[in-house]
């Protein structure tokens, strides 16, 4: 078969993977226009899932499986796959380690106020009257019960934080005191400390949480987004974090992204920003090739359901 990479991968995958499948051809391309130049030929396709128009999917008449090598998929034009019988698969799961380690250090550092005393240590003042809290005893209120939100979960009970997630079905998890249905939104909001906000991009999930949920948040609260920007109504947060109805908000997601200098969130005084990195590990490429050669070794033998990570492309997750 003919595999071809419009994702950027380096030498060294590259020689384990033409070593382990010597069957196959592989094209590592330094894009998807130069993925196109061999279109009649290309039969699994690997790609970050940005960069395929219904368009392009037409111009691949032996294409049959696209390897996703991230965990999100909004972008693909599921219609076009839908109609071609194209298998898809994702990388979702191997953001759970650095996914989670990134939401328990902002937790972290929101009740131990690692902020504050930074900027005291810059104007070297000694202050001890910032008021720290602790994480024990806190719920933390995981929103999208999924690989990221289970290892979020498990880390939040070494810290005895109580731990409660909403989910499509309600059903119970491992490391979750309680879970709740799309129906009881409004308790999960209520209940929560911090609301870690994990859910794919949909359009079920877009503006998800509006001016009316961001209101059923316990005052005092914290969200959290690592999910899509998306899936939070930006204005609604702006008018939110103005008005105090949260205590803050950390974002590393944001609907338009790189996130315009004149952004309102920029100069919020309880907003914090990262670029989008909450999943950045040096381990990335090797974590999501090893779901990709799992997945290679089903397909060749014709196991196809039985690959990991199957995108139903009529839910779009």
């Amino acid at each position: 078969m003919i595999v071809a990479s419009s994702a950027a991968i380096s030498e060294r995958h590259q020689q384990r993977l033409s070593a382990l499948f010597p069957q196959h051809s592989f094209l590592f391309c330094k894009d998807i226009g130069e993925v196109l130049d061999y279109r009649n030929e290309v039969e699994i396709l690997l790609t970050y899932g940005e960069d395929l128009t219904a368009e392009d999917i037409e111009k691949f008449p032996r294409l049959k499986w696209i390897q996703v090598l991230s965990a999100g998929v909004e972008r693909l034009p599921f219609q076009a796959l839908e109609t071609r019988n194209i298998w898809v698969t994702n990388a979702r799961g191997i953001h759970r380690v650095p996914m989670s380690e990134y939401t328990l250090g902002l937790m972290l550092h929101h009740v131990r106020r690692f902020d504050t005393f930074f900027a005291n240590q810059q104007k070297a003042v000694w202050d001890r009257s910032p008021r720290v809290d602790e994480l024990a005893g806190k719920t933390v209120g995981i929103l999208g019960a999924g690989a990221i939100g289970s290892e979020i979960a498990r880390k939040a009970k070494i810290f005895d934080m109580k731990v409660i997630g909403l989910s499509r079905t309600g059903e119970s998890q491992a490391y979750y005191d309680q879970l709740f249905g799309k129906d009881q939104l409004e308790i999960f909001l209520n209940q929560s400390d911090f609301v870690i906000v994990i859910l794919p991009l949909t359009p079920e999930t877009k503006g998800f949480l509006g001016e009316r949920e961001l209101k059923m948040m316990k005052k005092g609260s914290v969200l959290i987004n690592i999910a899509r920007g998306a899936v939070i109504e930006e204005e609604a947060l702006i008018k939110a974090l103005n008005e105090e109805w949260i205590a803050a908000a950390y974002l590393d997601v944001f609907i338009e992204e790189p996130l315009p200098e004149t952004h309102p969130f920029w100069k919020l005084k309880n907003c914090w920003i990262t670029p989008h990195v909450s999943g950045r590990s040096p381990h990335y490429m090797s974590r999501a090739l090893e779901i990709f050669i799992r997945n290679l070794h089903l397909f060749q033998e014709g196991n196809h359901r039985e690959m990991e990570n199957i995108i139903d492309l009529n839910r779009g997750y």
